[in-house]
């Protein structure tokens, strides 16, 4: 009977007003955002309710009538669900934006479910797939600066019986639990700031040590949430991470290096992916979990190139990057998925475009070996490019340095006689005068 229950889909319907500002492309793309966040959080979409309007109604979002249409249709779903074993009722309805506190509580009086805005499914994915103790505090205060303001509404819901608490344990006798809960909600934020801080002054620590190592570089992938990071990385890396068809399966920071490996040796870090009206308590979510991108020399701002709306998500990811104050970093713009347009003649044409509206862009594919080595190849030739020109002599006697030759430079030339061996190589200005000094002290 347990697995029964477990296994039940949760059904759900979204509903969204389009404003006069918003046009056709932007707002069927938000929809179609918001559908695929309900997928992530296990939500079966339905059905979807649409209304034009100058505005949003003050007091439950969507208009009289509408409201009146979502209520039939959850009642309907309801008495089905009664009559047929193998039919649910609706659960929840999604809103397609961040409505006020008794905006929801009045439509979901109306319409007979639960309701969940934009900002709440997000939070509540960011809740469940936060992995490191930084990310989990952030989306925890971000949850609960969210939930502060709607308590009074929820003990509305509550009746009278919820209004009121005696004062044991309480600040004294009649103390409501709305207060009491905000003040515990107050307790908490702080408790997690403290903890926020002690661990930021250990990711600065970190962060010192990093830039102290020779010949190391940095790429963070960063872009849209479901461009292709993850594939990306595994392809650029060889390694194996999470790659899965569904938005913020990645969170937390992964780093790896690239492969085959180069002078200097590059870390490459996938990053959780932006979206649009991230809300503002998780931008600082973000931050942290973007140490890697606010580290990095060089930012791969990968793009899916076959989605219709990709201008937009490119605009989203610049305001992030803002936000976050990574924009000053190095990017390189990433066309990925362009097998995805359609044959090759349109891939060819598509490519052509990009190329032409975005100078210095790549257009790939991720799956493609090809494209993916002259990707490689070009984050290789970015960090090449300051690298300076020497000459290094190692006498036969000290062979074992040879080693740390060829780690730390690409050789350009090597040439023997009685003595030694000559190198004319290209590294690190760093890396080559502390060879340099090892072989003075020979």
């Amino acid at each position: 009977m347990q697995s029964e229950v477990k296994d039940k889909p949760v059904r759900a319907i979204v509903a969204a007003v389009q404003l006069p500002s918003v046009s056709d492309i932007e707002f069927d793309a938000s929809l179609a955002e918001l559908r695929e966040l309900a997928k992530t959080l296990g939500l079966h979409v339905v059905h979807t309710f649409v209304q034009k309007r100058a505005s949003f109604d003050t007091t439950a979002y969507l208009g009289v009538g509408k409201r009146e249409e979502v209520r039939m249709f959850v009642s309907h779903q309801d008495e089905v669900a009664a009559t047929q074993a193998d039919s649910h009722a609706i659960e929840v309805l999604l809103v397609d934006h961040e409505i006020s506190p008794s905006q929801a509580r009045n439509l979901e009086i109306d319409v007979g479910c639960e309701v969940m805005d934009r900002t709440m499914v997000i939070l509540e994915i960011f809740h469940r797939n936060a992995r490191s103790r930084a990310a989990k505090a952030q989306v925890e205060i971000a949850r609960l600066g969210y939930m502060a303001p709607r308590l009074r509404e929820a003990a509305k819901l509550a009746g009278p019986q919820g209004r009121q608490r005696s004062g044991v344990g309480g600040r004294g006798a009649g103390e409501s639990h709305t207060e009491l809960d905000k003040r515990k909600i107050r307790d908490r934020i702080a408790e997690l700031q403290l903890e926020i801080g002690a661990m930021e002054a250990e990711r600065k620590t970190q962060r010192a040590r990093r830039q102290e190592r020779k010949g190391l570089a940095g790429v963070a992938l960063v872009g849209y949430t479901n461009a292709g990071k993850s594939t990306l990385m595994r392809a650029l890396t060889g390694s194996e991470v999470l790659v899965a068809n569904k938005l913020f399966a990645t969170l937390d920071t992964t780093v790896r290096a690239l492969y085959p490996e180069s002078v200097p040796r590059v870390l490459v870090s996938d990053t959780v992916g932006f979206i649009k009206n991230l809300p503002h308590g998780l931008v600082a979510s973000f931050k942290s979990t973007l140490d890697e991108a606010l580290d990095a020399s060089l930012l791969l701002h990968v793009i899916d190139a076959s989605d219709p709306g990709f201008v937009r998500q490119l605009e989203v990811t610049d305001k992030v990057l803002e936000e976050i104050e990574a924009d000053h970093v190095p990017r390189i713009r990433v066309f990925n998925k362009i097998d995805h347009v359609g044959d090759a003649a349109a891939q060819a044409e598509c490519a052509a475009a990009l190329q032409a509206q975005y100078p210095g862009c790549v257009v790939m594919s991720a799956r493609r070996p090809d494209d993916v080595t002259q990707l490689h190849q070009t984050i290789v030739a970015f960090f090449q490019q300051d690298l300076v020109e020497a000459e290094l002599f190692l006498p036969w006697s000290a062979q074992q340095l040879r080693g740390d030759i060829y780690a730390n430079c690409v050789v350009l030339e090597e040439s023997a006689s009685e003595a030694g061996a000559l190198f004319r190589v290209r590294g690190d200005a760093a890396a080559l005068d502390a060879l340099q000094q090892q072989l003075a002290r020979l």
